[in-house]
Formats: C-alpha cells, sequence, structure tokens
C-alpha cells in the first residue's frame, strides 16, 4: 500500500509482472520497484505466475484473463481509480506486460517495461496510450532486437507502427542514478496523441535505479499546487 493512504481516496494501481522463476513477494520487497510506488500514493499489486512464468509466447495467453481476474479482485476489496491503472514489467514479466497491454490497452492509463520484449511483428489489436521502455545494449537474457543497420530503437517498433508514430527524435542523454545513463528517443507524434519513449544503456539485464519513479511522475496526473 502507498504511503499515507487516508482509506478512502482511490488508489492509482500498478500491476507488475515478476521475471521468470521470481514471485509477486520479491516485487513488493524489491528496492526499485515498491519503494518507487509508495511514496507516489500508488498501490503496487504484483501477481504470482503459475510455476512462476508468464505464458506470453502466443498472442492471447491465458494469463491475461488472470490479470484481468486479479485486477477486478483488487477493485472489490479498495477503492481503485479505474483512469490510473499502469501495467509494468521486467524481463519475462516486461513481455507479459506488452501482451496485457496489447489486449487491454484501452484500460490502462501506461505501460512501463524493461529488458523484455515480444516480437516486433506481434499483433496488437488495442494498443494502450502512452509505453516506456528502457533496456541494455549488453543484456544476454532478453537482448534488445536490433532492427536494420543494427537500428537500436528497433525495440519498440510495434508501438510505433501501432500508434502511427512519425520520426522519433533523441533527447540527449538521462541520468537518475550514478553510474548509468540512457539515450532518450521520445515519438510524441503518434496518432491519437499517444508517445512512446525509449531509454537505451550500456548495460545488461537489470531494473534501473530510479526509472520506474520516473516514468510514473511522467504519466501520473498532475496535482495543482
Amino acid at each position: 500500500m502507498p504511503d499515507d493512504w487516508d482509506g478512502v481516496t482511490p488508489l492509482p494501481v500498478m500491476m507488475h509482472f515478476h521475471a521468470f522463476l521470481r514471485r509477486g513477494r520479491t516485487v513488493i520487497h524489491h528496492p526499485r520497484i515498491g519503494s518507487e510506488t509508495k511514496p507516489r500514493g500508488v498501490m503496487l499489486v504484483a501477481p504470482s505466475a503459475q510455476h512462476r512464468a508468464w505464458r506470453f509466447w502466443q498472442d492471447d495467453p491465458a494469463d491475461i484473463a488472470f490479470a484481468d481476474a486479479v485486477l477486478a479482485d483488487v477493485a472489490k476489496r479498495y477503492p481503485v481509480d479505474q483512469s490510473q491503472i499502469y501495467i509494468s514489467g521486467f524481463s519475462f514479466g516486461a513481455a507479459m506486460a506488452w501482451r496485457y497491454a496489447c489486449a487491454r490497452g484501452d484500460r490502462i492509463a501506461g505501460l512501463m517495461t524493461m529488458s523484455g520484449t515480444i516480437k516486433q511483428s506481434s499483433t496488437c489489436a488495442n494498443p494502450p496510450r502512452q509505453v516506456r521502455h528502457v533496456h541494455g545494449l549488453n543484456d544476454l537474457w532478453m537482448s534488445l532486437p536490433r532492427g536494420p543497420e543494427h537500428d537500436t530503437t528497433n525495440v519498440v517498433a510495434l508501438w510505433r507502427k501501432a500508434f502511427r508514430c512519425g520520426k522519433g527524435r533523441l533527447d540527449g542523454a538521462l541520468t537518475l542514478a550514478p553510474g548509468v545513463e540512457f539515450a532518450h528517443f521520445t515519438w510524441d507524434n503518434c496518432a491519437g496523441d499517444r508517445s512512446v519513449t525509449l531509454d537505451i544503456h550500456t548495460g545488461g539485464h537489470f531494473i534501473p535505479t530510479g526509472w520506474l519513479g520516473y516514468q510514473l511522475d511522467g504519466l501520473m496526473p498532475k496535482t495543482p499546487g
């Protein structure tokens, strides 16, 4: 639960899909996940996959219905702000988050994924409005899917196509914590006011410190004053 919740105010929710062989408990206590949601007034929901592995390989995996049921159960127990449902995931969990966002995009306010994708040729029937992704150039577990001429921005080609985006731009370097610098790309010229951002770093397979919090700050509505 978020810090200082009054027990009444409807809660923004971030549902996070864990990595391969992990559990929801790992997510709740993770210093780069739970510690980012709590001070921002966001409830963190961390379901556990059956056999500790999400079924994301096919276009319509059974775990989409499972995730629907988790969110429905949360809404029965707590006052949820349905306009602020965020989805995130790391590694295999990021791939599952992509699948969920492609199926339920009209229900979510933003997708934030780290070090994991599905095939860029995959079908995305119902994309979300906002997508934020980060990936390492030296990721050996779920390698960054490059395009022609080693184009690193190919990692979000699925979203750029689904959103009918124009040409993107490199917005320079982004530094959130010492030792990790990102090349920050933006596509904010997409149909229907949709947008995509991509952060590329030179590291491997990990959740960058401060990245989730930074994205939540950008996606969540700003409180006047």
